[in-house]
């Protein structure tokens, strides 16, 4: 902490003028010869925000708000704060925390998963880090939906429409409820670290980008002793380092508020967290697609359907053989 501190203290303003400048590319190094007019580049980057129900994702974007957007302590993504227990984000819901027209990069907000469901979790994760797998308004389904979804009539119908322009995701955060996951080990109750882990280390997060971005939440519930003790258990159970690509943020207050603005250490944590995303996500910008490389795919598929065609006839002769065998003479 004592680190952060003086270091956002000199730095926060520089980094966040960096986001604010930010387009696309900026980041993006020369690696294998390759030139940056060769890579695919979105118009924007986007940076998913995925976790389980009650880590904070709403809360986190509204610090995002904040601090980057500087609109005070105006909440523009719902919580569960001051709410009924049961509220849940039940669409995507694309922010733009900057608030400028010319950002570089959008937040997605999720709906939360639930830990006795993470098979489920897992399946509509992979979904949405298909290459088209988010755009705003997308409706978050769960087996519970027939009892909410009668309520959702005006915004399923802007979800279904084409006017929202679908994204693929450049980075993920994973946001996490230490102090939830922290009283559940003191239980020695370990689903919600297990569920935690499976999400972190699933194939569809580290398929390229390496590991999500990881954002714990809700630390200012426990002592410093134990706030440093819960981070690095979740750390040594998710196999990954204490201090790089981890930030302990602290999103509301007691009383359901936003954490003070001019917090230098909130401040700088989310603005270096967002930093590192975008660093993330210029790195692994792909390079675009070539004649030979569409010809070559074209091939592959025609490969694949006269293979395809032989093998059904490969088993369709089988059965007539298998049905004849005996009758044929010579």
């Amino acid at each position: 902490m004592e680190r952060l501190y003086l270091m956002s203290i000199e730095s926060f303003d520089e980094l966040r003028q960096k986001l604010m400048s930010y387009k696309v590319g900026d980041f993006w190094v020369p690696i294998g010869g390759i030139n940056k007019e060769d890579l695919d580049i979105p118009p924007v980057n986007t940076i998913l925000l995925v976790g389980f129900h009650n880590a904070g994702k709403s809360s986190l974007v509204n610090l995002m708000y904040s601090v980057l957007g500087q609109s005070g302590l105006i909440p523009f993504a719902q919580t569960s704060s001051g709410n009924d227990c049961g509220y849940t984000t039940l669409t995507m819901e694309e922010h733009n925390v900057l608030r400028s027209t010319r950002s570089g990069f959008c937040i997605y907000d999720t709906r939360g998963f639930d830990y006795d469901r993470v098979d489920e979790a897992l399946l509509e994760l992979k979904e949405w880090m298909a290459p088209d797998g988010v755009h705003h308004k997308k409706l978050c389904s769960r087996q519970e939906d027939h009892v909410l979804v009668p309520m959702l009539n005006n915004e399923l119908e802007d979800a279904s429409s084409s006017m929202f322009i679908k994204r693929s995701v450049n980075c993920v955060m994973m946001v996490a409820n230490a102090y939830e996951i922290y009283k559940s080990l003191k239980l020695d109750d370990f689903k919600p670290l297990d569920a935690l882990k499976q999400l972190y280390c699933s194939s569809s997060l580290n398929k390229s980008n390496g590991n999500p971005i990881l954002i714990l939440t809700h630390g200012d519930k426990l002592s410093t002793e134990d706030r440093i003790d819960c981070r690095l258990k979740i750390c040594k159970h998710l196999g990954t380092s204490e201090t790089n690509g981890i930030y302990d943020i602290v999103c509301v207050t007691e009383y359901g508020l936003l954490a003070d603005e001019y917090d230098p250490i909130s401040a700088y944590s989310v603005t270096e967290a967002v930093y590192r995303s975008l660093l993330i996500s210029d790195r692994a910008q792909l390079v675009k697609k070539t004649f030979k490389d569409w010809a070559l795919f074209a091939l592959s598929c025609l490969m694949c359907f006269i293979a395809s065609i032989f093998a059904c006839l490969a088993q369709l002769f089988n059965v007539l053989a298998q049905k004849h065998k005996g009758k044929l003479k010579w």
